[in-house]
């Protein structure tokens, strides 16, 4: 087989405490997916889970320990931060039942679902898609991936996020709305999900604006701390 170009190489995560990479399938993020945050964007109450898509190139890894930058993006004065638990998928499946879904999760890390909010926000009054806003060039640093096995308890584990030495968002996981079993279940009822791909399950209140230069330092309980740099 020839290709009429060199196909681009595949994108990765780093694996904690290994020389392994997680190959990237698809990017799947939850929206509003804790109450606090979805009040703090005008909405309330346990709605049913919706789910938008990044491009599996708007991934930075991050190695542990290390230190990376993302560019601060074009066509936006106002960029937000939004710190996520990540559920790398390592068994596809599809109907997977709740129940089951621990069985399909190969392992957890920190992550950044980056948003253009000035543009999200001009798509949703014009009742157009916001993908725009999401779905950008590297808007989805991520730090590496600790296998389930020795993550911890993640469901009850606290999340927060420092924007150059000052808290910004801090809750905790069992503050989901809906938690990484049933996300997995809605998921995959709409789509077959397939190893590699990533959950990035919503961020908790406090989001708000980044600009260049700040430095944005991330964790999760149990999972290795994601450091990046708006440049």
């Amino acid at each position: 087989m020839s290709f009429v170009f060199t196909p681009p190489a595949t994108v990765s995560v780093p694996v904690a405490g290994t020389k392994d990479r997680f190959p990237v399938h698809r990017i799947y993020c939850v929206g509003r997916n804790y109450e606090d945050h979805a009040k703090e964007m005008g909405f309330t109450g346990r709605e049913p889970p919706f789910f938008f898509l990044k491009p599996a190139d708007a991934i930075v890894a991050v190695e542990a320990g290390g230190n990376a930058s993302m560019p601060y993006p074009s066509l936006t004065n106002n960029l937000h931060h939004e710190i996520e638990l990540v559920v790398a998928i390592g068994k596809g499946g599809k109907n997977i039942q709740a129940a089951d879904a621990h069985q399909h999760i190969f392992g957890y890390a920190v992550g950044l679902d980056m948003t253009r909010r000035d543009l999200q926000g001009e798509m949703k009054k014009q009742g157009r898609p916001w993908c725009i806003g999401k779905a950008f060039d590297h808007s989805a640093p991520i730090g590496p991936i600790t296998p389930a096995a020795q993550a911890g308890d993640v469901n009850h584990a606290e999340i927060y996020l420092q924007v150059s030495g000052q808290e910004r968002q801090r809750s905790n996981v069992s503050k989901l709305i809906w938690n990484i079993a049933e996300t997995i279940e809605h998921l995959s009822a709409a789509w077959e999900l397939q190893p590699g791909d990533l959950i990035y399950t919503g961020t908790p209140e406090g989001v708000a604006a980044v600009v260049p230069g700040d430095i944005l330092t991330g964790g999760v309980t149990g999972l290795e701390t994601l450091s990046i740099r708006i440049d």
